[in-house]
């Protein structure tokens, strides 16, 4: 699956509402409903087409969608050990998470029938049916078969077997059905039989079944709306992975439970069908009114486990070539593909291909690609073997997309799907808990690929703006969460979901480069090799990883390890959190300690009884140094120790290769703040950026005083390199300083130091800006950054700064074809409307109603908020709870308008004459997210009383136990930002 977004995707608080409602009234019919659904007819043998959905007339209940079941919405959960029929059930395996080993999947005919028809898709919900045959080895005597299945309405449920070894007989016999009911908790299809099934036969399970299509839910099978063409149409897609497959057929739904599948779509022949495996044939079939359906078969697929059941039902035109001799289609909408929106996509996609399948010594092994481009998907991408999934947005490139780094962001997520194919599709994890060995590693190669491409490409200072900034921001010792985590840690299904995270993500690639960086390249990529060959169309376990690290380093004698690659690996997987390593350069003394938020004196090591096996790579004056390792909790390196001479420094963890922050006595600090004084090119780009992100992230969590990280600062006169000022500006320019008024003294003199040093920066980009702006196109750092250094330079009143953003807001109202750069469009859309009027706002809004990509729409939305008109803003207040003239459904204003300085106090007045409306608008957990964003400054009991009594009223009973609790911690955030503001403001005034 692809990278987790940064900026997440919004659901319509009315869709929401509407779920929540429907989930709540559904859930009283469930338990007579239960009764009703748990029940399987059973159709006899001359009424099962093998591969096919039973024919009305034979169906027990018919085709038509009149006789469908009306199933509740996957909210709805039943109580643990709920069983159908309506009956109590025993303890049993189906109260477990896993599947009991008693049956082994070999191979599917799965076929799907869903009721998409051109121009009736206006019911939230569309019926399907199904019939899947699954071909099953019987591992262990049962006479009770488990496999998955939720919100499925079986129709029929038969056993054939013993199968012969040979060619299919019309004699095999059948096993009884005696009864076939749901386990909900655990999501099981449970069959009674009448006989026992033995070990080392095979049997057939055939079952026929209908369910629901959600619009726009997008797990299992989902349907769209989206405008093509200048007309509303309608496409059908899946999303099986983690376990929604389960709610599209019955099947044995775990990653280990790998099987071939051959996949049969029914459609309406205004569509066309697309699934793993190249088309095989076409039929057609009529239904019972007589309408003609067409039925596309498609090739067996090779062994893969359920979650990468894929398949599309869509009108989309497509662009194509080859790559040593695949075929690679790229699919959109056909406004989309006339416009060559896909062109830069399909050009790079054969090319990724090819580098790994070289880099691995593995050919790819599909005959074909498609990746189809979906107006929106909330999981950004999927990987499905040989239908790549994506959101348009991350595919495809839009005339105004030059000066962005969506160049950039397609070949991440190219890359990294791409590389699924081998990590994770062809070596698939054995289960869930080892995620990372497919999403980390994946996260991981797509630098490889990018740097391949494009050698001037600043890997290590992209793969820390992109991956190691946000997960350190994040890590820590006492967090529950570890890469990797142990099989019996997991109870609910719901569990697996929440693996999709940062850490699975981030660390999982940031251990990844850290094993690299200790073995070196060419030992990593060897293991890499024999792992997936060993694997492929098999699971894999860590230890399974290790074992083929290990053969690799023991066949040769240049690297030395300190332990086995396990013993190492292993500590870094399964603890939460990473090392702070303090080096004391005075000694050569090295010690390491668990990164805690808000470190305190004596701090016990309540979660860490172990050390970990840190690798040191280092410089010493600018020369890479040997590795060394600390391998305990303390150790003396005398190579290390620094003379008085002022040439004579250290820096740890060459190329932030390794996964833990460094810290320095306050020499081997100082050292380094004379040579960026001194000279700061002679420090590598990446290790200025280091010692800003740790020296200020150590001292806003108690391991180095706040003087420390402002004496890096000195030198930013010198600093050259947009991606450093940024590391600084993010540290030291926060939302806290930005909106709270009570900075009013550090403000003149942060100022004063800022744009004594920020001036020469600036005058390069603005420069740019005003002259080339096209030249940033390919600086992907620059990219990235220039909108803190932006909004950063008009927040200090640098005239020019506001000068520049007046005639870009003016030129695009005068003559909106002249883009704002998207880079800085927030600040320059923001500006506008602060220093403008309500002609300026209302632009903005019938911008807003113009455009249709969300996106636009959220920034358009957040601009209008920062008017400093009190009747603006409470005019867009108003607008919002009655959602007139627009509905502003992509977020919510009453929150948006809160963040700003003015709207805190609009937002607080506003409530007091309509807090019926805004809980009816956006919910009751709204107002709770607003107490905190109003008492985001508060300081004193009296405050947090007087904010609770404000909004007594408003708030639920359950609400109001929690929130004394929430505004208690943010008073001692406060508290604390407090003293450190207060030592910032004296540093300043000694420095400025």
């Amino acid at each position: 699956m692809g990278p987790p977004s940064s900026s997440g995707f919004y659901v319509s608080r009315a869709v929401a509402l509407l779920l929540a409602a429907l989930a709540a009234a559904l859930l009283l019919a469930l338990a007579v409903l239960a009764a009703l659904y748990g029940r399987c007819a059973r159709v006899q043998p001359s009424d099962l087409h093998h591969g096919g959905v039973p024919d009305a007339a034979s169906s027990p209940r018919g085709t038509q969608e009149e006789q469908l079941p009306t199933w509740p919405p996957r909210p709805t959960r039943e109580p643990a050990g709920t069983a159908t029929p309506g009956h109590w059930r025993p303890p049993g395996p189906w109260d477990q998470l896993r599947l009991p080993p008693w049956l082994v999947p070999l191979h599917y005919e799965l076929e799907l029938w869903p009721r998409l028809r051109p121009n009736e898709f206006q019911s939230p919900t569309l019926s399907f049916t199904g019939r899947v045959n699954i071909t099953v080895r019987c591992t262990a005597a049962t006479a009770r078969l488990l496999l998955h299945s939720l919100f499925l309405d079986c129709e029929s449920a038969e056993v054939r077997g013993p199968l012969s070894s040979g060619p299919r007989d019309g004699a095999v016999g059948r096993v009884p059905v005696d009864d076939v009911w749901f386990a909900f908790d655990m999501q099981y299809m449970v069959l009674e039989l009448g006989a026992t099934l033995q070990p080392g036969s095979r049997y057939e399970l055939q079952l026929s079944f209908s369910g629901l299509v959600y619009r726009d839910l997008r797990e299992g099978l989902f349907f769209s709306i989206y405008t093509d063409q200048g007309e509303r149409r309608a496409l059908l897609a899946s999303q099986m992975e983690p376990t929604f497959a389960r709610s599209v057929f019955p099947c044995f739904d775990e990653p280990a439970l790998k099987a071939t599948f051959n996949i049969t779509i029914i459609h309406h022949p205004s569509y066309g069908a697309l699934s793993n495996m190249p088309k095989l044939g076409q039929s057609e079939k009529r239904d019972v009114n007589g309408s003609v359906w067409t039925i596309t078969t498609f090739s067996t697929t090779p062994h893969m486990p359920t979650y990468l059941v894929a398949l599309a039902i869509c009108d989309y035109d497509h662009v194509s070539r080859t790559e040593r001799g695949q075929e690679i289609r790229i699919w959109a909408r056909k406004d989309a593909i006339a416009n060559g929106n896909a062109a830069f996509a399909l050009n790079i996609t054969g090319p990724i291909f090819s580098f790994l399948e070289d880099l691995f010594n593995i050919s790819y092994p599909l005959p074909k690609t498609d990746i189809i481009a979906l107006p929106t998907f909330d999981n950004s991408a999927m990987e499905n073997w040989g239908l790549l999934i994506f959101d348009e947005s991350l595919l495809l490139m839009q005339p105004n997309d030059q000066v962005t780094d969506k160049k950039a962001v397609i070949s991440f997520i190219l890359s990294h799907e791409i590389g699924h194919q081998w990590f994770g599709n062809l070596v698939t994890m054995n289960w869930w808990n080892d995620i990372w060995l497919k999403e980390g590693f994946a996260s991981y190669f797509e630098f490889g690929v990018i740097n391949y491409f494009n050698p001037k490409f600043r890997r290590n200072e992209v793969f820390f703006s992109n991956i190691l900034h946000h997960v350190l921001s994040e890590d820590h010792a006492l967090v529950s969460r570890a890469v990797s985590l142990k099989v019996e840690n997991f109870t609910e299904t719901s569990e697996i979901n929440e693996l999709f995270d940062l850490f699975t993500y981030n660390k999982g690639a940031s251990l990844a480069r850290m094993l690299s960086s200790f073995l070196n390249e060419n030992v990593f990529i060897s293991a890499l090799k024999s792992y997936l060959k060993t694997f492929s169309y098999s699971t894999a376990e860590q230890d399974d990883l290790w074992r083929h690290f290990q053969m690799v380093v023991d066949d040769q004698s240049k690297i030395l390890l300190p332990a086995p690659v396990k013993s190492i690996m292993d500590r870094w997987t399964h603890q939460s959190g990473f090392p702070v390593i303090t080096l004391n350069v005075s000694t050569g003394a090295m010690k390491q300690e668990p990164f805690y938020l808000g470190k305190v004196k004596n701090q016990t090591l309540l979660t860490h009884n172990d050390t970990w096996i840190v690798p040191i790579l280092w410089i010493k004056n600018g020369i890479t140094q040997s590795l060394v390792w600390l391998d305990k909790s303390s150790k003396i390196f005398p190579e290390m120790q620094v003379s008085d001479s002022d040439h004579d420094w250290v820096i740890l963890n060459l190329n932030m290769t390794g996964y833990y922050r460094v810290n320095y006595d306050k020499v081997g600090w100082k050292k380094l703040k004379q040579q960026l004084e001194k000279d700061p090119k002679a420090i590598p780009v990446i290790h200025r950026l280091q010692m800003i992100d740790d020296a200020f992230s150590l001292s806003k969590n108690n391991y180095v005083e706040i003087e420390t990280a402002l004496d890096l600062t000195k030198y930013l006169a010198e600093e050259d390199e947009i991606i450093v000022w940024y590391a600084v500006l993010v540290n030291l320019v926060t939302k806290d300083l930005v909106f709270d008024v009570n900075n009013y003294d550090m403000y003149p003199l942060l100022k004063k130091y800022l744009l004594k040093r920020l001036i020469s920066i600036w005058n390069m980009y603005s420069t740019v800006i005003r002259e080339n702006v096209a030249a940033l196109q390919d600086d992907y750092l620059a990219l990235v950054a220039l909108e803190k250094l932006f909004e950063t330079a008009c927040w200090l009143g640098l005239e020019d700064c506001l000068q520049l953003s007046r005639e870009l807001f003016k030129n695009w109202t005068n003559h909106p074809e002249n883009e704002i750069p998207y880079p800085i469009k927030s600040v320059v859309l923001c500006y506008g409307v602060a220093f403008g009027s309500d002609e300026e706002w209302d632009f903005l809004l019938n911008m807003y109603s113009n455009k249709t990509k969300e996106e636009e729409r959220i920034q358009l939305t957040y601009a209008m908020s920062c008017s400093k008109d009190p009747w603006i803003l409470h005019r867009y207040l108003e607008y919002a709870v009655t959602a007139a003239p627009f509905t502003f459904n992509e977020t919510n204003i009453m929150e948006v308008v809160a963040e700003s300085e003015v709207g805190r106090y609009i937002v607080k007045d506003f409530l007091i004459n309509n807090w019926q409306a805004v809980s009816e608008r956006y919910g009751t957990q709204s107002l709770v997210n607003l107490m905190y964003i109003i008492g985001r400054t508060i300081s004193t009991d009296l405050q947090i009383t007087e904010l609770q009594q404000f909004f007594s009223n408003m708030l639920e009973e359950h609400q109001k136990l929690t929130v004394r609790a929430k505004l208690q911690t943010i008073k001692n955030k406060n508290l604390g930002n407090k003293k450190l503001n207060a030592r910032m403001t004296a540093w300043l005034r000694k420095n400025t």
